[in-house]
């Protein structure tokens, strides 16, 4: 039987991770609701409270009380590579020392893409990787190019402008996530954001002392990808996501999907947080396949595992291009996927910058490994509900980002069968 029902899925992560650290930085108590307490996100949290501040927990709301003079310290960013590129902006124009590590997955990812910006502005930070070891300096702003659409790069240097003397300007030829520029203004810091021939120019003035604000943090459509992805595969399925976050730079894979054919209503449209949220109704439908590639990418790039997984339901030869990032994530994520899906039968070839995959395919029982993945665990449990006789091993990681996933699970099975 299909999947039916309702879901509100987790509070999203990226926002949950800027509230927690504006919120800890910021002058006075920040009250957020409904964040997301993955690994992930508490890796943030624990490093303000590291820094100085306080935190109150309740049933519902997180309240951080904000400290701006940040103690030195030894922070463990876990395996959030949110956590320590952007803290680096933070604790750069600091008056202290500080060294952030994390997991052992942490450590190989590269973290010269914040630290050679970040030296633009005086930054003085040691290592490219983890663990970082940086020596608060005096700042002075700079413009800066993004070399690739990177949201966790543009918020370093967004983040370190804001201890900086004068005018920061990030310039971003292609759009990344724009969170942290959505998100300052409610923590009462003046953004600027105009369009230009060379790309979008987003300035702050610095420097500029936070101001304490109350964030309600919508659904985060990366999780909630997973039931958009289950219902538009499965048969005789209807999942409803409510109040999720709809973000023009987060919304790719929902475009995609609809460009592929599945049935997509969006309803009940509002404003929270300067952020579009809705309700999304996903049915089960006939996919086709197609090519993505370039500036889509940037907005899905957390979901071409689920595209891959789509892919191989759908009538012809998909193609994903550009996508080379996806080697750097948690996991070499292009090899993982392709491993994975090939072991279920899919028809699935990887190239050096993304995959292509041949549908549709009966996907076939076999055991398979998470290799500590929580997207690539998530994915293979939905790819699971098509073949009762696929075995995901390592599937508790999904802790990291979703950790009611299979709760929700279970009980849109429920509703199928009742």
């Amino acid at each position: 039987m299909g999947l039916k029902g309702k879901v509100r899925v987790p509070g999203d992560k990226s926002m949950t991770h800027r509230a927690f650290l504006f919120g800890g930085i910021a002058n006075g108590t920040t009250t957020i609701s409904n964040a997301l307490e993955g690994a992930d996100c508490l890796a943030s949290l624990k490093a303000v409270e590291a820094l100085g501040a306080k935190i109150e927990r309740s049933e519902k709301t997180i309240q951080i009380t904000g400290t701006t003079a940040l103690n030195e310290a030894k922070i463990d960013c876990g395996n959030s590579g949110t956590t320590i590129r952007l803290l680096s902006g933070i604790l750069a124009g600091s008056e202290a020392a500080y060294e952030l590590t994390g997991d052992d997955s942490l450590k190989k990812r590269p973290m010269d893409r914040v630290t050679i910006p970040l030296s633009q502005l005086g930054a003085k930070i040691e290592g490219n990787y983890a663990p970082l070891r940086i020596q608060g300096q005096p700042l002075v702003g700079t413009t800066y190019t993004l070399p690739v659409a990177s949201a966790q790069v543009k918020s370093a240097v967004l983040l370190a402008g804001l201890f900086a003397t004068g005018e920061t300007t990030v310039i971003e030829p292609i759009l990344s996530r724009d969170h942290t520029e959505r998100m300052l203004p409610q923590f009462g810091v003046d953004v600027t954001i105009d369009d230009f021939e060379d790309g979008r120019h987003i300035r702050v003035e610095g420097p500029v002392q936070l101001t304490a604000t109350t964030v309600d943090i919508p659904g985060d459509p990366s999780s909630a990808a997973f039931w958009w992805t289950a219902a538009a595969i499965g048969e005789d399925s209807v999942i409803t996501t409510e109040r999720v976050l709809m973000n023009p730079t987060r919304i790719g894979f929902l475009q995609v999907l609809r460009q592929m054919g599945a049935s997509v209503k969006i309803s009940n449209r509002q404003e929270v947080a300067g952020e579009e949220v809705a309700d999304v109704t996903v049915e089960s439908t006939t996919l086709q396949a197609m090519t993505i590639e370039g500036e889509q990418i940037p907005s899905l790039i957390d979901e071409i595992p689920l595209l891959a997984l789509l892919a191989t339901q759908a009538e012809g030869k998909t193609i994903i291009r550009d996508a080379a990032e996806l080697r750097v994530k948690e996991t070499d994520r292009i090899e993982t996927v392709v491993a994975s899906l090939r072991r279920l039968g899919a028809s699935i070839e990887a190239t050096a910058d993304g995959m292509t995959i041949e549908g549709p395919t009966s996907l076939k029982g076999a055991a398979v490994d998470s290799a500590g993945d929580h997207r690539l665990a998530m994915m293979l449990t939905i790819a699971k509900t098509l073949n009762e006789e696929i075995q995901v091993n390592g599937n508790e990681v999904v802790e990291v980002s979703y950790p009611t996933f299979y709760d929700d699970l279970k009980k849109l099975q429920d509703n199928g069968n009742g």
